[in-house]
């Protein structure tokens, strides 16, 4: 890394007509002659949560190894092995709040670890989900203290599953006991929310329409900023930008293909790829490039709603996904249902990847970052929430080893891992719900 001696902000953005563009961090951010951890080239704590709906096979999934190194990665975790020096899989981790057995509590509480009230109505109560603790300190510095993602248009209302309200299955994350945060399976307005410039809905879409891409209004920015950088931070620039302008076309692309569809994809919002695997790979993307900009720290993303009756034909698997899950351990359904769960793996390998291969100051996007895939559902053939198919991806400001299996003898509490999880992020807490201590292997590196 180059040290300049005079630094530009770390917030300094490329403005144009309905844009606001933050940028990555660049070698003329940091000023010479200053400690490394006093600039802004410092390992920035960022936590991400994706969540994988409906357990898995865990015969598949558990690593051959019982505890330490892994050596050997499961059928499941087989796409994950080019990452493998960053991940930490977790055995027999449990949510007892989840109980009584439902997907409603499973997704309600994977973040909180709270206990759903059992209610149909609009006097829903949960907790505070782990990621929104987080949002509070994390966010005070970034323009979006936390972005919430899916795949699915959610427009279930009333009751979902055994009394529950569908809220508890649509949101992944809670600002309070009382408040479900929406999340967007939209990647127009993502893309919008991270680099619009504010105002309404309606204003960022007549800005869009004035332009035909995002970043034709920031041109002068763009061409006035190079002049002051050196050509490492020019051609870190260039390629951040070419990363937007790739991802905009892919979401242009999409908008395209589907705007004359005769049917619609009810599991799908209108204007996106018509595969799921180009849809979350782009959801993904957006991720990528809101940690980049530093536009935000904190994300939650759901892969699917519990009980979804997505079918994935694109890997061979025509059965919606949820009956599948009931298998009666019928062999041929295990297996189709494990193919499910490796793919939802083998995308958020890709997101790792691509975290991995971004670079910000002494390390990576990953290095810099701790991310948690899990479900809130561990056998889904009889609904119970043990053994819980959990991974911790990332070095969190690289403080945490990898390829390594920590398998509990006794079932530990998720919110064990959330505190950790606080902790890592710099937020030191006595307790978070019924957390009992902490993953003590992530804090002792």
């Amino acid at each position: 890394m180059i040290i300049m001696k005079k630094a530009i902000p770390r917030r300094t953005f490329l403005r144009g007509m309905g844009v606001t563009m933050a940028l990555p961090l660049l070698d003329a951010m940091v000023p010479s002659m200053t400690a490394f951890g006093l600039t802004p080239a410092r390992p920035v704590r960022r936590l991400g949560f994706v969540y994988m709906p409906m357990g898995c096979d865990l015969a598949r999934w558990t690593p051959v190894s019982e505890g330490g190194k892994v050596t050997q990665w499961s059928p499941t975790l087989q796409s994950l092995a080019p990452v493998a020096d960053q991940l930490t899989i977790i055995s027999n981790m449990e949510l007892k709040n989840a109980y009584p057995g439902t997907h409603a509590t499973s997704n309600a509480s994977f973040l909180s670890a709270a206990t759903a009230k059992w209610t149909e109505s609009s006097d829903y109560y949960l907790g505070t989900t782990v990621d929104q603790v987080a949002a509070k300190q994390l966010g005070i510095q970034t323009a979006i203290p936390s972005l919430e993602l899916s795949m699915d248009l959610l427009q279930t209302v009333g009751q979902c599953d055994n009394g529950y309200a569908c809220v508890y299955q649509n949101n992944l994350s809670w600002s309070s006991p009382t408040t479900p945060l929406p999340s967007e399976a939209h990647p127009r307005l993502v893309f919008e929310r991270l680099f619009g410039d504010g105002g309404s809905s309606a204003d960022r879409r007549a800005a869009l329409e004035r332009r035909a891409s995002l970043l034709d209004s920031i041109k002068d920015d763009i061409t006035r900023l190079q002049q002051k950088l050196g050509p490492e931070d020019r051609t870190r620039v260039s390629r951040y930008l070419d990363t937007v302008r790739e991802v905009e076309r892919r979401i242009e692309a999409a908008e395209s293909q589907t705007r004359d569809a005769p049917l619609p994809d009810l599991d799908r919002p209108t204007g996106v790829p018509a595969l799921y695997s180009d849809h979350a790979k782009l959801m993904f993307d957006l991720q990528v490039l809101a940690m980049q900009g530093d536009v935000t720290r904190v994300m939650t993303f759901q892969l699917a709603r519990e009980t979804s009756n997505r079918t994935y034909n694109e890997i061979g698997v025509p059965d919606p996904h949820h009956p599948l899950t009931h298998h009666g351990n019928d062999p041929a359904k295990v297996a189709r249902m494990a193919k499910i769960n490796a793919f939802h793996v083998s995308l958020f390998a890709y997101y790792l990847e691509r975290l991995k291969a971004t670079p910000e100051g002494d390390g990576s996007l990953l290095d810099h970052s701790l991310v948690l895939y899990g479900s809130g559902m561990g056998d889904p053939n009889v609904h119970d929430h043990i053994h819980l198919p959990t991974i911790v991806a990332g070095g969190g400001a690289n403080a945490i080893g990898g390829a390594r299996h920590i398998k509990y003898a006794e079932p530990t509490p998720l919110a064990n891992l959330h505190l950790t999880l606080l902790e890592r992020a710099g937020m030191k807490m006595d307790a978070f719900a019924d957390s009992k201590g902490h993953v003590d292997e992530l804090l002792t590196l």
